[in-house]
């Protein structure tokens, strides 16, 4: 071999990884927030993405975090029963906030102070944004959701459910809704339009619905099951499982990532994991990344290309918020 050839392998072998070296994380962990002072179970979240906050319901607390996603702030609002879902609308900068057990939505002005309690809504859980950004959907009772609009904060009507609803997703390409209801083992698609249930698909061979993701764009849907702990994938124009996929136990959020084609499954056994969409009907599960006990909730920014995860606190260890990044 020639001096120039020696000295170019040298170097090439050099530049290459070892064989066998391990691949980064697909989430990295580059941020923890201390929550003191919360305890119990931690619930869902909301963004304010032009102000970089997060809002975090701190359910068995009593009271909604505010966080700054810049590391620069932290406050805590008390006067809540049982916060579980949250939204907050920009427009209109108001919070919006499910109590369970003092059943009713607050709505916060951009004080945070209250400046509206729309009462009624028994066990008042998931919150999501309608497609129009001006009306809020609250979960509720033993089965159905209330349409708040933003803007005066009145209800101005209600779908009835067969049971209470878990997550729910809101296609903005239509009026559908697609709810989770586990007392009767199925996912029910509701329209805004006619306010009424329009199909209802069963969830086979598993139990314990609670989390679910939606791709609009390749109509799936995804349900994350707890009994056993699966992901299921709808089709959402023939209501079809196409995909079932193991996932880690005791799930409460799931989400999608459009931009890399992932799933994030956050898993109460303290965990989250990876999920790769092939292609609509094939996923494969590409990792799983310790988290901590319990930390069963969070929220993905697809702006900032960050995962959030609730740890709650735990022993002498509180609570904090756990900041992933994805590669």
């Amino acid at each position: 071999m020639s001096t120039w050839l020696r000295a170019w392998a040298a170097s090439a072998a050099f530049a290459l990884p070892p064989t066998g070296a391990a691949a980064p994380p697909l989430l990295d962990l580059v941020a923890t927030h201390s929550l003191a002072g919360v305890r119990g179970r931690i619930d869902h979240f909301a963004v304010d993405a032009a102000g970089h906050r997060i809002f975090v319901a701190a359910l068995g607390n009593d009271t909604v975090e505010v966080l700054d996603t810049r590391g620069a702030a932290h406050r805590s609002l008390a006067g809540f029963g049982e916060p579980q879902g949250v939204a907050y609308l920009p427009d209109q900068r108001r919070l919006f906030i499910a109590n369970g057990s003092a059943d009713r939505v607050d709505v916060l002005d951009a004080s945070f102070a209250v400046i509206r309690r729309i009462e009624g809504l028994a066990d008042a859980d998931n919150v999501r944004i309608a497609a129009d950004g001006k009306t809020i959907l609250a979960g509720y009772g033993k089965g159905a959701l209330a349409i708040i609009d933003g803007a005066s904060a009145t209800v101005r009507a209600h779908i009835a459910l067969p049971g209470h609803p878990e997550s729910f997703q809101v296609e903005k390409g239509s009026s559908r809704v697609y709810v989770n209801v586990p007392a009767v083992h199925a996912v029910v698609v509701a329209d805004l339009a006619s306010r009424s249930v329009v199909a209802t698909w069963p969830v086979p061979q598993a139990a314990r619905n609670f989390p679910m993701a939606l791709d609009e764009a390749a109509h799936r849907l995804f349900v994350g099951a707890r009994s056993p702990a699966v992901m299921l994938v709808y089709d959402t124009h023939s209501g079809r499982v196409v995909a079932r996929v193991p996932i880690g136990g005791d799930t409460d959020d799931l989400f999608f990532d459009a931009q890399r084609k992932r799933i994030y499954a956050i898993c109460g056994e303290g965990r989250v994991d990876v999920v790769k969409q092939e292609d609509a009907d094939r996923y494969t599960r590409e990792a799983s990344i310790d988290t901590a006990p319990g930390a069963r909730t969070g929220l993905f920014v697809p702006e900032e290309g960050e995962l959030y995860v609730a740890a709650p606190a735990r022993g002498t260890r509180p609570a904090r918020i756990l900041v992933y990044r994805t590669r």
